[in-house]
């Protein structure tokens, strides 16, 4: 290292040592915090033994700051570009396959050739913040008085060199978040923005006078700056009504650009506060949140003896904005993070619709309990019919990509007229309870959950889940029972033949078919379509679907006015429903066929249409099944259902506790809490009470069994 530092050259702007010196600090294992450490105080002791390689090593690093501009590097490294979400992740994948030229006129391409490898941000971060600190500090105060300086002080850089590009930067971020806060798409959702004083519009007249008096200093026509903090302020207030926004979106709904500008937007005010700690002249400027961290990491290992009391934080602060760069320059191109920063929010709304949806999905007493149970009878009904009609289309022996047409047509049809009539599908209440259980997860104090509460709505999810499914089945097997026999008895031969009897057995037998397997597909379906209609609903809510409906005037005139009312009401509140529905129907209708196409081994089992096609074969045999094979049926269709049940479940609440960033670490005290209460009372789980519940969350203070949700 010694060697490469001696054949630096202070008047150089090429960026070659520095990636060299970077190679030698850098660890073979990205994740050797020690050697990192290490590398870096060896780095620093040799520095110190050597103040005119120290002096060579200042002035080089000072060239390359000058000879290059800053200003993108703090307004573009870790905030989102303004081209939107499909823009910005199109242009990630083709750089991650072929990276972007680089040029010798920003610094952030310097990062891109001098920390090129994509780990440099674990070891760099590892490095405690006092030895960063130990080793800028080496280089800033080096003395070259102290040696033979051989260097003309005309041509010394001055160290404020990026304090101007600091300036700008601010200058434009203002810019951005006042163009931002303008967005149409921001005014839709919260209206206010117009009615009174934006302060997005403020803020940016406070930075411009800030700028200005901040010039002035510099030019030596002022001797003090203005303070900062009423800037701070407006910013406050910005991110007041970004939190409005947020909020207004579980109810009116969201969109892809209205979630990705307003994680622009913060990303935007973050980055200002940041900056201006960093330029302030005045002392006065709160430490930024996110700087609380890197404080608590460097703890007091930093002394600065003799120094003002600002300097420390301020120093800080430069090193963790440094590290934020760094991690942001080796994740730029990271596709995962630009999808999981925009669609969490989305996938927010998309559960809380559902959420409010699954609440009509759980039984708080005997009445609701009998009510789920003729709701879930009807759907079995109707159900018995579909099963009827996709065996007579299978008959027409057509092109499998008709084939696929008549079956999706006849799934998505029947599901739609189940839901029209307001029955109830089983299965298809996983995806709507286990959002109802995610926002269960959260109290009142937002960081505990009262255990028996959770309990208690778990117990009640379980047991309409229970006689949803019963409810299903007691009406699809004799339906089904009866059309097989009403078929045989008008027609003088079996619905299904006996090879197709054996055949629809066969693939409910799970023990020598894959009907667990497909089962699983057609839970992620179920989920796939809770999910659907979520996104539905969402977007009838944010459109303002009955609003625009309402505006047809031919319609209004053949229909009426009070009708047409009724009808964009009912089509805004039912979109979701009924599209998750029809594209369930798709999903279930073309999977099979696109399996055998593809040679897959493919396709889907659903517990209520297993148990038609049970009873349709039994009818097909002439009755002359014997005892094991009814009990290997009965016993598969129990386990489809049961699959179905917990795939869609266990998706649906993984993305519904994502989207709204709750981590639940107390399955076990959970799981005993509902052990013990089947052990005392396990009718509960089964079968509603007759008065109605009072179970709300209760305080975290009066819990006697509350957790942390953390």
């Amino acid at each position: 290292m010694l060697a490469l530092i001696e054949n630096i050259d202070p008047e150089s702007k090429d960026i070659q040592h520095l990636i060299e010196i970077v190679d030698l600090l850098r660890p073979k294992n990205p994740a050797d915090n020690v050697s990192a450490s290490s590398n870096v105080r060896s780095l620093c002791q040799l520095l110190k033994g050597n103040p005119e390689h120290a002096w060579a090593m200042r002035q080089h690093f000072l060239h390359i700051l000058a000879s290059r501009r800053h200003t993108s590097l703090y307004t573009d490294l870790g905030i989102l570009s303004n081209d939107g979400f499909f823009s910005e992740l199109m242009q990630r994948i083709s750089y991650r396959i072929l990276p972007p030229a680089l040029g010798e006129d920003y610094l952030s391409d310097a990062l891109d050739q001098i920390f090129y490898v994509k780990t440099d941000y674990q070891w760099i971060s590892a490095v405690p913040a006092s030895d960063w600190l130990a080793l800028f500090d080496t280089l800033a105060l080096v003395d070259k008085t102290h040696f033979n300086a051989s260097f003309d002080d005309s041509k010394e850089i001055d160290c404020q060199i990026a304090v101007a590009d600091m300036l700008e930067a601010v200058r434009t971020l203002s810019y951005r978040i006042c163009a931002i806060g303008l967005e149409p798409k921001l005014i839709l959702v919260h209206p206010e923005i117009e009615k009174f004083e934006s302060p997005f519009l403020k803020q940016n007249v406070e930075v411009n006078a800030y700028l200005d008096g901040y010039q002035s200093v510099l030019l030596g026509a002022a001797h003090e700056s203005e303070d900062a903090r009423q800037i701070l302020v407006m910013l406050d207030q910005c991110d007041i009504i970004v939190t409005k926004i947020r909020k207004n979106a579980l109810h009116m709904g969201t969109s892809i650009s209205l979630t990705y500008f307003l994680v622009v937007l913060t990303q935007s005010i973050t980055r200002l506060r940041k900056l201006l700690f960093l330029i302030d002249v005045t002392g006065n400027l709160p430490d930024p949140a996110d700087l609380i961290a890197v404080s608590a990491v460097a703890g007091d290992e930093i002394v600065d003896a003799g120094s003002e009391p600002t300097i420390r934080p301020r120093r800080l602060a430069a090193v963790a904005l440094a590290l934020e760069l760094i991690w942001e320059h080796n994740n730029k191109y990271a596709v995962g993070d630009l999808i999981s920063d925009n669609l969490d929010l989305i996938a927010r709304n998309v559960t809380e619709n559902a959420s409010r949806t699954g609440e009509h999905y759980i039984a708080e007493n005997r009445q609701v309990y009998g009510a789920m149970f003729l709701s879930s009878a009807g759907a079995g009904f109707v159900i018995g019919f579909m099963a009827l009609f996709k065996i007579l289309m299978s008959y027409l022996r057509s092109a499998p990509l008709i084939e696929a047409f008549l079956f999706s047509l006849n799934y998505s049809l029947g599901f739609m007229l189940i839901h029209v009539l307001h029955f109830t599908v089983a299965t298809k209440q996983p995806a709507m309870t286990a959002s109802r259980i995610a926002a269960g997860l959260h109290s009142h104090d937002g960081r505990h959950i009262d255990i028996d509460s959770m309990a208690e709505l778990i117990i009640k999810v379980l047991r309409t889940q229970f006689i949803a499914v019963m409810g299903n089945l007691a009406t699809a097997i004799p339906t089904a029972f009866l059309i097989a026999i009403s078929y045989a008895a008008i027609t003088g031969k079996n619905l299904v033949t006996t090879e197709k009897a054996f055949h629809l057995l066969h693939d409910i037998d799970p023990f020598t078919s894959l009907a667990l397997f497909h089962a699983m597909i057609a839970g992620v379906c179920l989920f796939l379509a809770g999910l659907i209609s979520g996104y539905y609903d969402n977007q009838a809510l944010y459109t303002r679907l009955s609003q625009r409906i309402c505006q047809l005037r031919r319609l209004g005139k053949i229909l009426g006015q009070e009708r047409l009312q009724r009808l964009g009401q009912y089509i805004e509140n039912n979109l979701g429903g009924l599209m998750g529905n029809f594209y369930f129907g798709i999903l279930l209708g073309t999977i099979g066929t696109m399996g055998n196409m593809l040679g897959l081994p493919i396709d889907i089992r659903h517990i209520t249409f297993s148990a038609t096609n049970f009873a349709t074969s039994v009818v097909g045999l002439n009755y002359q099944v014997t005892w094991q094979l009814i009990s290997i049926s009965v016993f598969g269709i129990l386990s489809i259902g049961a699959v179905n049940l917990l795939v869609s479940f266990s998706l649906a609440l993984l993305v519904a506790l994502r989207s709204r960033q709750v981590r639940f670490n107390h399955r076990a005290l959970l799981l005993k809490t509902l052990v013990q209460r089947f052990w005392k009372q396990p009718l509960d789980f089964f079968i509603a009470p007759k008065e109605i519940e009072n179970v709300a969350l209760i305080p975290a203070e009066e819990s006697k069994k509350e957790t942390s949700l953390d």
